[in-house]
């Protein structure tokens, strides 16, 4: 194969990889973001985050893009992301929202929320409110184990730790969780 040959075929398939990028960030940057703010809990924090995220993902999209799962991959970038940027200075500014619903994000960048028998919007907001009281080793424990449904071998994985400290983190986790919620003393919405 000649020179110029070869040159034109490295150029389709650099397109073709990066046109594979784009459809796939474009599709689960919803996802990305949603699991960014559980984890961080400050929508301009998690755009900052899935935005960190999706630039790794970029630079390792030849590796990424051949993992087996990518949808597990690009959780667990964004997972070391925000544990490696609590511990910099970025992680420990100050919030200058004075009020909760002046972060939250525009509705355009949202999909409608799926409506269920058990949707309870004030139960969300009060889970929310005492899941961003709870350690950050701990909530990303909470968040890969019940809304990213990981096992604990798989968030062992993401976590970078042992499976025995996934349990040890999702106790604690949940025991601070259940001690934020009662200090608060939430009123059930039926009520």
């Amino acid at each position: 194969m000649g020179s110029r040959a070869w040159l034109a075929l490295e150029v389709y398939v650099k397109t073709d990889d990066e046109r594979r990028y784009i459809d796939y960030v474009s599709s689960r940057l919803a996802w990305l973001r949603k699991v960014a703010f559980l984890l961080c809990q400050d929508w301009h924090r998690a755009d900052d985050l899935a935005q960190a995220a999706i630039t790794r993902l970029y630079v390792h999209w030849h590796s990424a893009s051949r993992a087996d799962n990518l949808d597990a991959y690009t959780r667990r970038v964004l997972v070391r992301e925000f544990l490696s940027a609590r511990r910099t200075v970025w992680g420990s500014r100050v919030d200058l929202h004075a009020d909760p619903a002046s972060a939250a994000p525009p509705t355009v960048h949202w999909p409608a929320p799926q409506a269920s028998a058990d949707d309870d919007p004030v139960t969300r907001m009060e889970v929310r409110a005492a899941l961003a009281q709870v350690p950050a080793r701990q909530r990303a424990a909470l968040v890969l184990r019940y809304y990213c449904d990981l096992s604990v071998v798989e968030t062992a994985e993401v976590l970078r730790c042992s499976p025995g400290t996934v349990k040890s983190q999702t106790a604690r986790g949940l025991a601070a969780l259940r001690l934020a919620l009662e200090s608060r003393q939430f009123v059930p919405a039926d009520r």
